[in-house]
Parts: C-alpha cells; sequence; structure tokens
C-alpha cells in the first residue's frame, strides 16, 4: 500500500475526493448505468484495485449520475446475441456464455468483497438485476425516495449470474431473499428499508449529503483500524468461533502497536480532537 492518490482512468464514471472519501459515479445514464455493454465492469474493477494500494482512502461511495443507479445487464444486448451480436456479452454457446461471465460481470463481486474499507451505495434510482446485486455488496446502502430494487433475473428466464442469490441471503435471510428471487418482483424504498436492505431513505436531493455525512464520519476513524476492522467483519462470515478469536487476538495485537492507537487514547483523557496518521 502507498501514498499515491493519482487517481485511476475510468472510461464511463467519474471519481472524486472529498478528504477521504471517495465517490464513484456511473455516467452512462443513456442506458440507464447498465453494467454490461459499457465500461462499468472495468471502472469498479480498478478502482477497487486502486484503494486496496493508496493508503489515503478510507471510504468508498457509489452512485448512479441520472435517473437510475444501475439496470444491471443490457437488455437489448440480450436480445441482439446472433450473428454479428455474437461476441456480445450474451452471445455464443454454453462454453463461451460461461467464460463471458467469468472474464465479465463476475469480476465485480469479486473485486467487491475484496475492498479493503466500507462502501456506501446511495441508491438514486431503480438498482436492477445486477445493479441490485451491487448495492448487496457493499456494507451500506441509503436510498432515495426514488430507489427501487429488483433481483428480477428470474422474469428473463436467467439466474443471478453475478452471485447476487448468495449475497442477498447473507443480507436479509434465506426466505425473504427466496421470495425476492423466486418470484423477481420489483420493491420500492420502503420495502427495502422494511426487509434490511436500506439503511436509511432520504428526498433525492439529500441522498449524496447524507451519503458523504455517514462516509465523513467513517473516515474520522483511524485508518488502519477501520481497514482492519472492515476485513474482520467480512472474515466473521467464514470462519468458526475459535479460529475467528484467535485471529481477533492477533489483529488486536496490531492494532494496539499503532501509533494511532496510542493518539486515539491520549486524544480521549484529553478531551482533544485526535489528529491520526495511518501509522
Amino acid at each position: 500500500m502507498t501514498d499515491n492518490l493519482q487517481l485511476p482512468a475510468l472510461n464511463d464514471s467519474e471519481i472524486t475526493l472529498n478528504g477521504r472519501v471517495a465517490t464513484l459515479t456511473f455516467q452512462r445514464h443513456d442506458v440507464r448505468n447498465a453494467l454490461t455493454g459499457t465500461g462499468l465492469i472495468d471502472d469498479i474493477v480498478n478502482v477497487a484495485d486502486w484503494i486496496n494500494r493508496t493508503s489515503l482512502v478510507s471510504v468508498l461511495i457509489i452512485t448512479g449520475d441520472g435517473s437510475a443507479f444501475s439496470a444491471g445487464g443490457n437488455i437489448k444486448e440480450m436480445s441482439e446475441r446472433d450473428g454479428e451480436h455474437k461476441d456480445g456479452a450474451f452471445g455464443g454457446d454454453v462454453y463461451e456464455v460461461q467464460n463471458k461471465y467469468r472474464q465479465g460481470i463476475q469480476r465485480i463481486p469479486m473485486a467487491m468483497s475484496q475492498i479493503d474499507i466500507p462502501v456506501i451505495a446511495a441508491i438514486n434510482g431503480p438498482a436492477i438485476g445486477a445493479g441490485f446485486d451491487l448495492t448487496c455488496m457493499c456494507d451500506l446502502r441509503i436510498g432515495s425516495e426514488k430507489a427501487l430494487m429488483g433481483e428480477t433475473f428470474v422474469n428473463l428466464g436467467i439466474i443471478p449470474g453475478d452471485g447476487g442469490a448468495w449475497f442477498l441471503q447473507r443480507l436479509i435471510g434465506y426466505q425473504k431473499a427466496a421470495e425476492l428471487t423466486l418470484t423477481g418482483r420489483v420493491i420500492g424504498a420502503d420495502e427495502a428499508k422494511e426487509l434490511g436492505i436500506l439503511l436509511d431513505i432520504v428526498k433525492p436531493e439529500q441522498l449524496m449529503e447524507k451519503a458523504l455525512e455517514m462516509a465523513t464520519r467513517i473516515a474520522e476513524k483511524p485508518p488502519q483500524a477501520l481497514r482492519m476492522t472492515k476485513r474482520l467483519l467480512k472474515t466473521a462470515q467464514k470462519m468458526e468461533l475459535p479460529e475467528f478469536l484467535e485471529h481477533c487476538a492477533l489483529m488486536q495485537g496490531v492494532c494496539h502497536n499503532t501509533e494511532d492507537h496510542l493518539e486515539a487514547v491520549n486524544a480521549f483523557v484529553e478531551k482533544r480532537t485526535p489528529n491520526y496518521k495511518g501509522r
């Protein structure tokens, strides 16, 4: 990890910085920020890699420009998969389509699962199919009143090929995830919050302000401890308790030997704002 803050080169997105908070904004509103048939897959993967190589960013916000967060797969591209369109994301025989998923949309869950810092989805509008699954890969989700969400693959005769069936049930439990996935119905912001998908709902004009407020509050914490805590939360999903506690003990040993831990303790005792250096 370095202190290099040179921004990654992106195709169909914009990345901005506000202190230690980075915001990735999809900018393909002409196709409702569809993930396939655009450069958005590469953009997400490149930003994830960049974040893990720089020590100067503590929180990532992901949002969409225009009326939609992301429409997921490009349905028009699905219909144009033969003849001259065979080389598209959905054309070819079983083996070819399998490889296109592996080398395409499935790069997103692999990259998102490896991001070291907290990720907040600011859902400005519809998040459908793979777009919905992307929000479920984030750590926190704030929705505009205009947010619509749906695990809609079955409506098109396909399955959640991007790992959505893995992420959604871990977020809201098997039964609720099964109902949404098997019916393919689209839900509004209120129901999404009731199900535990959304943490909060705000008016459209307040969405980015709310997301940045939350991100800034998180980014104020000691950078190393923040990254280790994110890793700990993810590791807890995969380990049995005895092994997990051993892992916690080791990571805690690291934390107790950082300069930021001593600064946090001293600032608390002295009743002042801490000055963290990421060391």
